[in-house]
């Protein structure tokens, strides 16, 4: 690799950094999630890895986000790449060794940035020892460290669960001649959480990571945790609602309310005991939340408190419905009626879903104009805020054929759904190296030749781009404090226009946005107001009458208490 991040930028103008160690990091901050395979190859095998990662913590850093989000890393035979765990404990040599990720640490903390992890503790691979011990008879010391049941009389599954990658949730084992429960692949069986003995296991797993320096931990699927131990038949859910769903609508597992094999009270008590671990150190927990349903009060449930999880992202605004100001006023205001003092993470793109580059943007005629109004909407919600790797290049959903597919999910459903991995494509660097800078042999994935022009060394530069808008916007956020941390009051909705207001004690923010692709003018509740400099704001402000461009944006200040307080 010859082309490297300039260190001059290291660090995003005016922005804010929170210093190591401080208990309240994580609310309100911003998590850049870097997709290990895909984000830099350091040894020329084709696919990324820590060394790879510790190599492009100055980028990270220049972004002016708060932590980083690591992806699975640990010894797995890669079926779910990584999501299949055979070892909480150490690091597939694939992506390096321990070594390496104490360099990943050492090197983030020096830059000012937090380093979170995933956890995928809902499950193991089949390989791990711990499920290679239950599987072999009915008496040994973890028989019951993972979900057992006997086959109904027929010899058929225990009941009608089915699995997220399709079909039935249960697997026939012909040592135990019992079934296993897996929500995912067959190679991927559920732990049981109502054993003591396995939370306690994997419990001692988080602190061995958090001993080495970890400031947060991200948890897979954190609803799927617990069952029901009725093992009562889902019922049949309404066909008006199949298509809200975290499964592709081609999918089975959209005809049933998932009510038992999920979203279990128990669930609450284990995340208790979690939250007292990561108290000790202190650390945070930011959990995913797998129901389309019931995904905003699962998520409140699990933020309430304060003596659970510091944080929940759900799939409301990782869906394909339409982003339209309504859309995003009812998912917030719904989080926060039902969550006065619970914390939610937003996210508009991950690992999991198609890049809303392209999930939102098609025929927007101004694909950077959309996405740049985008960065400064998530930017300036009330909550937590992931970015996905590749998000602030504007990369989007790659097209991929049917041989390049490694997703077991998109070729399980293909070609109605096309799988994973078109939003995991490797990261570019440079756009006139080979593989845009990932690696010099070829890489797990194709690097798509439209994502080439939008790399990080085409963007650095140029103040027009999209990378450079959210540098900004990022450094916006950090010096405004409302926006961090402040209670959020939406003032103006149509079909267009968003307005909302952040206050954090005697001082508030204004902030308007125009959602569509067309001039638009809003009143603004008075016309006390003043427009904050520093931020990409485009607006021009008559009276109370604000005329926004297409996309723009524009944040504003009141400038007597007096009035605010009127108003």
């Amino acid at each position: 690799m010859n082309v490297r991040h300039d260190p001059r930028r290291e660090h995003a103008p005016g922005a804010v950094r929170r210093q190591i160690g401080e208990a309240d990091w994580w609310r309100g901050a911003v998590i850049y999630q870097v997709y290990i395979r895909s984000f830099q190859d350091s040894n020329d095998d084709g696919v990324g890895d820590l060394a790879g990662v510790a190599e492009r913590l100055p980028y990270i850093a220049s972004l002016g986000v708060d932590a980083v989000w690591i992806s699975p890393f640990f010894p797995s035979p890669m079926l779910d790449f990584g999501y299949d765990v055979t070892d909480y404990e150490s690091v597939d040599p694939l992506f390096g060794n321990l070594a390496d990720f104490d360099v990943v640490i050492e090197k983030a903390h020096d830059l000012g940035i937090k380093v979170i992890i995933d956890q995928v503790i809902s499950h193991t691979s089949d390989r791990h020892p711990w499920f290679v011990e239950s599987r072999s008879d009915r008496t040994n010391a973890k028989a019951n460290w993972y979900v057992w049941a006997d086959a109904k009389p027929d010899g058929s599954p225990p009941n009608n669960w089915l699995s997220i990658f399709g079909g039935s949730a249960w697997e026939w084992d012909s040592n135990r001649r019992q079934y296993y429960l897996h929500n995912f692949l067959k190679q991927q069986p559920d732990l049981n959480f109502h054993e003591t003995q396995v939370q306690d296991a994997l419990l001692g797993a988080i602190g061995f990571w958090l001993d080495r320096g970890v400031d947060g931990v991200r948890l897979d699927t954190i609803n799927f945790y617990f069952h029901s131990l009725g093992l009562e038949d889902n019922p049949p859910l309404a066909p008006d609602l199949r298509s809200a769903s975290i499964a592709p609508i081609v999918n089975p597992y959209n005809y049933q309310d998932h009510l038992y094999d999920k979203n279990q009270p128990g669930n609450l008590e284990f995340l208790r005991r979690l939250r007292a671990l990561l108290d000790t150190y202190p650390a945070a927990a930011m959990g995913e939340v797998g129901d389309a349903q019931r995904g905003l009060e699962i998520a409140a449930a699990y933020t309430s408190g304060n003596d659970k999880v510091h944080m929940c992202y759900s799939f409301e605004l990782l869906s394909p419905d339409p982003l339209k100001p309504g859309r995003v006023r009812e998912v917030v205001e719904a989080f926060e009626s039902a969550a006065p003092d619970g914390w939610s993470c937003w996210a508009f793109s991950n690992h999991d879903v198609m890049r809303h580059s392209t999930r939102w943007a098609e025929g927007s005629g101004d694909l950077d104009g959309f996405l740049k109004m985008t960065a400064t909407l998530i930017l300036s919600l009330r909550g937590s805020v992931c970015l996905y790797q590749g998000e602030e290049l504007g990369l989007t959903e790659a097209e991929l054929t049917l041989d390049d597919l490694h997703d077991p999910y998109g070729i399980q459903f293909w070609p109605e759904f096309k799988g994973r991995d078109g939003c995991r494509t490797p990261m570019v660097w440079s756009a006139g190296e080979a593989n845009a800078g990932f690696t010099n042999s070829k890489p797990w994935l194709p690097v798509p030749a439209d994502h080439v022009d939008r790399a990080v060394d085409r963007q650095d530069e140029p103040d027009s781009s999209l990378l450079n808008h959210y540098r900004r916007a990022l450094a916006f956020r950090a010096r405004h404090r409302e926006l961090v941390e402040g209670d959020i009051a939406f003032v103006h909705c149509d079909d267009q226009v968003l307005v909302f207001e952040r206050s954090l004690d005697a001082s508030s923010i204004l902030v308007a946005l125009n959602m569509s692709d067309r001039p638009a003018r809003v009143d603004l509740p008075c016309d006390d107001y003043e427009l904050i400099a520093g931020a990409d704001a485009d607006g021009e402000l008559d009276g109370r009458r604000l005329s926004l461009p297409a996309f723009g944006c524009w944040f504003g200040r009141p400038q007597t208490s007096k009035k605010r307080e009127e108003r």
